[in-house]
């Protein structure tokens, strides 16, 4: 039996967000069929209101509805996190939350994908670096984000600004037996003194 036009073009729209394949996409769109009027206006205010309301904060890079984000406004900007994307600062504000501000790259180096310095906000960071403290790198430990790191700490180390990375190795609750020999590496590199 073929399937209702309506139906596929909305399993089609759902399978264009991110980690949606085709059965989750086949289960939203039933679920819209299932909700009232109501709840399908509703779920689309929500998405016009977000679209039209969220932007990126003039400072960092970050999410906001204003010009300036609620971190930047409020918090001390000795230190700077950089991340790559606005999830990152989200997932690492719920880990443990600092008191500096974020820069968002909104991406990372990857000649590959023919994505160099310009392509991401690498140049919007420098002219943050006044009384700037320190600055703790905190894109992903893959090959894109080491690569913009060390570019990163490259630019900065002039400055004379303590530049840091995030600490890699095995994870909490891991077996040492199963962790790969890098990250084996790194966790005996970045080892604590207790």
């Amino acid at each position: 039996m073929k399937q209702l036009d309506s139906i596929a073009r909305l399993i089609n729209k759902f399978t264009k967000l991110p980690g949606v394949g085709a059965k989750t996409a086949q289960r939203y769109a039933y679920g819209v069929i299932d909700m009232s009027e109501e709840e399908v206006n509703d779920f689309c205010s929500a998405l016009q209101d977000v679209k039209k309301n969220v932007h990126y904060c003039s400072e960092c890079g970050n999410f906001t509805e204003n010009d300036v984000c609620d971190i930047c406004l409020r918090r001390n900007k000795d230190t700077i996190i950089v991340v790559s994307y606005p999830k990152d600062v989200l997932s690492i504000e719920k880990a443990a939350p600092n008191k500096g501000v974020y820069h968002v790259l909104h991406g990372t180096l990857s000649p590959m994908d023919g994505r160099g310095p310009d392509d991401i906000r690498i140049k919007q960071l420098i002219p943050r670096l006044d009384g700037v403290k320190e600055v703790i790198l905190a894109t992903n430990p893959d090959v894109e984000g080491e690569a913009t790191a060390m570019y990163i700490a490259k630019l900065i180390k002039p400055f004379g600004i303590k530049v840091t990375r995030l600490a890699q190795g095995i994870s909490m609750g891991s077996d040492i037996e199963y962790a790969d020999e890098v990250t084996l590496a790194r966790a005996l590199d970045s080892r604590i003194t207790l």
